[in-house]
């Protein structure tokens, strides 16, 4: 009963985190006729009323991508006597030089354009990080509206008239676009980042926006109302989240958030998997962190409690990391002493909890493949049992960002690489920005082996059952593992790339 107990208990919570990923899909379909489109805004700026935009371009140690980036602003369709960029840059490295050079030559007229609005802003004391470097930015910027880009990102020629009237409605605080992947083909690690940050933008962001809950801004590739950042408060740098953090304390301000998801924005995937591994986990503390912060304030608030849970389910996804390793511990013993069951209490118990739990995952972005490609979309199947075992893969450095989270634990935060790399086959220049490996890729080798045992265990003693289920966890923990190891085989001892950028909060993506 010790062991039992926990266990179950355990795979009910896992199985209440399943069985939201399915509401969020029916809540996508079912509200499909509140979609928001880009060309369908209640209400329309006419050409004499557009308002004045700033676009702010925060970016640390960018050297690879920040020509991409400030070329694609400077081509951007608006009215140049109603719109400025503003790069911010806290750099540390020959990216200041390079930044400071690019801005110069398009300020002045450069590749076939006329002299463009931009100006080169560069900060020493790096305080707040990014929140920092935007709040800095707010203070010069002449915008009613702030659109904001990381360093990765290549934002089309038409991207701000496709948003801009959508702020004609005097409550619209934010609008979200949706990221694409210039680099979605380079890997398979990137094919299966790019199904996960669909399902993200597909489902959780359209299934929320369309059924009228509160949703976040992601960061980047999104425009606010810079109304709506002061009367929220204006951005903090408290957690590793801080776009998360400001668009609940807006939308507890009343202002309305609106998602298009017909707008695309490009930007690169990581290609190293300690690259991943480290945004993955950056994101899920953050969102502990702002659960922290802003759970009990959004609980006690007169929004409606639909509101209220869906923010707690959004803000609390990511304790079930810590679950599967309590999950992962159990599961062997459990299977040794529930030897005795047969066919039917497999039926009756474990299946429901599986399908809730497990298969809750694979039909979540079976369904955002679909609706991104209808045509195409049924080649995700090949893919489904490497993205289910990458989010078990992912379970120890997310478990070590989740405590460090809930205990206030503050730490250095190891910046997410950008190689400018987009096709197979092309080599990254950038080895000085590669992570360092530290132990975690042996603890999950490790403990893919203990799971290889449990498989074996598992089929001496015909319980077939969870023969696949198990697999995935010993896929998961050794794909993470061993790609880890071998991506950093290539790593140079004694670079720069050995380097932790000591900051406990994050800059770009």
């Amino acid at each position: 009963m010790a062991l039992l107990v926990p266990y179950f208990i355990v795979m009910v919570i896992l199985a209440f985190y399943g069985i939201h990923r399915y509401q969020l899909v029916w809540l996508y379909y079912r509200n499909k006729r509140n979609e928001q489109k880009s060309n369908e805004p209640p209400m329309r700026f006419t050409p004499e009323e557009l308002p004045f935009i700033t676009v702010q371009l925060p970016i640390y140690n960018e050297q690879y991508v920040i020509d991409r980036l400030i070329d694609a602003c400077c081509r951007m369709d608006y009215p140049r006597d109603r719109y400025e960029i503003q790069v911010l840059d806290d750099s540390t490295d020959e990216t200041t030089e390079v930044a400071a050079g690019i801005v110069a030559r398009y300020a002045q007229g450069t590749s076939g354009l006329p002299p463009q609005p931009i100006q080169y802003i560069h900060r020493t004391n790096r305080y707040g990080y990014k929140a920092g470097a935007l709040e800095n930015g707010l203070k010069t910027s002449k915008g009613d509206l702030v659109a904001i880009f990381d360093a990765d990102f290549v934002p089309p020629e038409t991207w701000l008239m496709d948003v801009v009237h959508h702020f004609a409605e005097p409550k619209v605080g934010m609008v979200q676009t949706r990221w694409t992947h210039l680099n979605r083909n380079y890997s398979f690690l990137t094919q299966v980042e790019a199904i996960l940050l669909d399902g993200h933008f597909v489902l959780e962001h359209g299934g929320r926006s369309r059924a009228g809950v509160f949703f976040n801004f992601n960061g980047t590739a999104g425009m606010w109302k810079r109304a709506a950042i002061d009367e929220a408060g204006g951005w903090e740098h408290d957690t590793l989240t801080e776009d998360t953090d400001l668009s609940y304390r807006a939308q507890l301000k009343g202002w309305k958030f609106k998602y298009l998801q017909d707008v695309e924005c490009p930007a690169e995937l990581p290609i190293e998997m300690t690259a991943f591994k480290t945004q993955q986990a950056r994101w899920a503390k953050g969102l502990i962190q702002v659960a922290k912060k802003s759970l009990p304030t959004i609980l006690k608030s007169d929004i409606d409690k639909h509101q209220k849970l869906e923010a707690w389910y959004h803000l609390t996804a990511n304790i079930s990391y810590p679950l599967m390793i309590v999950l992962s511990t159990l599961l062997m013993p459990a299977m040794i002493i529930r030897s005795w069951q047969g066919p039917l209490q497999m039926i009756l118990i474990d299946l429901p909890l599986f399908l809730a739990s497990t298969a809750s995952v694979s039909t979540f972005y079976l369904v955002s493949q679909k609706e991104l490609f209808p045509k195409t979309w049924w080649k995700t199947f090949l893919y489904v049992p490497f993205l289910m075992s990458l989010g078990v893969g992912l379970t120890i450095t997310n478990t070590k960002a989740v405590l460090e989270a809930l205990f206030g634990i503050k730490t250095a935060f190891a910046r997410t690489p950008k190689y400018r790399v987009e096709k197979k086959g092309e080599k990254s220049q950038a080895k000085k920005y590669r992570k360092r490996l530290g132990i975690i890729p042996w603890i999950e080798l490790a403990i893919g082996c203990y799971f290889a045992a449990t498989v074996y265990y598992a089929i001496s003693t015909e319980n077939y059952f969870t023969v696949p289920f198990l697999l995935l966890f010993v896929l998961g923990y050794w794909y993470t593992g061993l790609l880890s190891l071998f991506q950093g085989l290539f790593e140079r001892r004694g670079s720069r790339g050995d380097e932790i950028h000591e900051k406990p909060y994050p800059v770009g993506i």
